[in-house]
């Protein structure tokens, strides 16, 4: 009877300590998505890169958890000068990972001490890779923007082939942007190969790096807008100088038109005033041949009508011309 009330006491001592075991938490568990690093008095005694259910030793061991997707970093906005000494406004993200938990511990232990010092990292690489090259093959990406690419939306449809090249010349030509060797994207990868070499040690993978926003200074803004101007103008100006030839054009044509059709109209008009006249000629001849001295008369007081109100002074009407206003006698 004592042996069985003895074991009973074991039993219950080992569900209590059991219990108590239970209670201080021996195990953890890593989620999908993270991975630890534990630690024993300040020395990294294991690592775990996958998700499960894992044994610590209680009170003594130490779990710090990091995460393992991609993490992104939003650098400060720096003001930078080009290769041809023209600043600019540059804010870069980037993306990266913890490949090496225990390395990242053993550099940083804390993600805020991370960002700070990749943070600083990754400025100096895009200041670095920025001062090498020109504005140009910072804000480009291709030359697409120096193809020429001729569209009909431009040109009107009266216009002829050399108006139409005069047209595409001043578009392609005045606006002609300087031709690129990398281009933006090219340099984003330069910027990266060029943070990775400060990096190899920390545990981290770097991703990539990529210029969020490039936007000029305020000096350079002013200079940008200025050429802008200056290259509209240079365009409004050729668009002016094709537009005046086109209004010459068309002023002598229709200059000369207006002398062509005066030139027919009078030549038609003559001709209808010749036919009159010879209508006319032909009735008079035929009202002659009807009553000649009625004819003369007729033609006499016609003629008077038109000369005796120019005359101030008619010293004699002794003649013949006047024989039908002062003769009393008519010859007939």
């Amino acid at each position: 009877m004592k042996k069985s009330n003895k074991g009973y006491v074991i039993l219950a001592v080992i569900i209590v300590a059991l219990v108590i075991f239970m209670m201080m938490g021996p195990f953890y568990v890593i989620n999908e998505g993270s991975q630890v690093v534990v630690t024993r008095f300040g020395k990294i005694v294991n690592t775990h890169t996958n998700a499960g259910l894992y044994f610590k030793v209680p009170f003594i061991d130490v779990v710090v958890t990091y995460p393992k997707l991609v993490l992104s970093l939003d650098g400060d906005s720096q003001r930078i000068p080009t290769k041809e000494n023209q600043f600019i406004i540059v804010d870069t993200t980037s993306r990266w990972r913890i490949s090496d938990p225990e390395q990242f511990y053993q550099s940083f232990k804390t993600l805020e001490a991370a960002n700070i010092r990749l943070s600083d990292i990754i400025d100096s690489a895009t200041r670095t890779i920025i001062t090498q090259n020109k504005l140009s093959e910072v804000v480009r990406s291709s030359n697409l923007i120096n193809e020429k690419i001729l569209t009909t939306s431009v040109v009107d449809e009266n216009s002829t082939d050399d108006t139409a090249a005069q047209i595409d010349s001043i578009i392609n030509v005045s606006t002609n942007s300087e031709s690129i060797t990398k281009g933006r994207r090219q340099l984003t990868l330069e910027m990266a190969e060029e943070a990775r070499k400060m990096i190899p040690e920390y545990g981290i993978e770097l991703i990539d790096v990529v210029p969020r926003q490039i936007k000029y200074s305020d000096e350079m803004t002013e200079s940008v807008y200025n050429r802008m101007i200056k290259d509209r103008n240079q365009v409004a100006k050729g668009y002016r100088s094709i537009g005046e030839g086109k209004k010459k054009d068309w002023l002598g044509k229709l200059e000369k038109d207006k002398l062509e059709i005066e030139s027919e109209a009078y030549k038609k008009a003559q001709e209808i005033k010749g036919q009159a006249d010879a209508e006319a000629s032909k009735i008079y001849a035929q009202a002659y041949s009807v009553d000649p001295e009625f004819y003369a008369f007729w033609q006499s007081l016609e003629s008077y009508k038109k000369t005796i109100p120019d005359f101030d002074v008619t010293y004699s009407t002794d003649m013949d011309y006047f024989k039908y206003l002062y003769s009393s006698k008519v010859q007939r």
